[in-house]
């Protein structure tokens, strides 16, 4: 028996590309009409087919010019003043803000990390964030940096 897969497309626009032209490319390759293919685009996986087999996912998989894994990283440290107040808020209870603030800065270097070094792709898709505290004390939540990792897949498009 043999092996069957599920082609999920999930991504966004990398900037710098015309966002028309994309859709417009897409809607080419897949064969879908202009409503469908802005449901892609909503930023939650979209099965595209389900259970198909090996050489149909590599037909499908052939229409794209090449696909490679893109990757940031960022590293953000705590300044002094964040690091007081988050220990007050250990102690008194409450949201942490200050280290919420660091994580989404983080987060938001390391896709933009990541997006430079896709280039020129159409678009990345099935991107995850990954995000560890650095330092000393880190096990003992006493966290100085934090470090974030996006990564996903960057798809260039072959003309139609």
């Amino acid at each position: 028996m043999g092996t069957y897969y599920d082609i999920v497309f999930e991504g966004k626009i990398i900037p710098g590309k015309d966002p028309g032209e994309v859709r417009k490319a897409l809607a080419s390759v897949l064969k879908k009409d202009a409503t469908t293919v802005e449901t892609l685009f909503s930023g939650r996986p979209f099965t595209l087919r389900k259970q198909v087999a090996g050489e149909t996912a590599e037909k499908f998989k052939s229409k794209f010019e090449s696909a490679d894994l893109v990757v940031g990283s960022a590293v953000i440290s705590i300044d002094f003043f964040k690091q007081f107040v988050a220990t007050l808020r250990k102690i008194f209870g409450g949201t942490v803000r200050s280290y919420e603030t660091l994580l989404d800065r983080a987060r938001r270097e390391a896709i933009l990390r990541m997006k430079e070094m896709a280039g020129d792709a159409v678009v990345i898709v099935n991107v995850r964030i990954e995000a560890a505290p650095i330092g000393k004390k880190a096990r003992k939540g006493n966290v100085s940096c934090v470090e974030a990792v996006a990564y996903g897949t960057a798809l260039w498009l072959r003309p139609p």
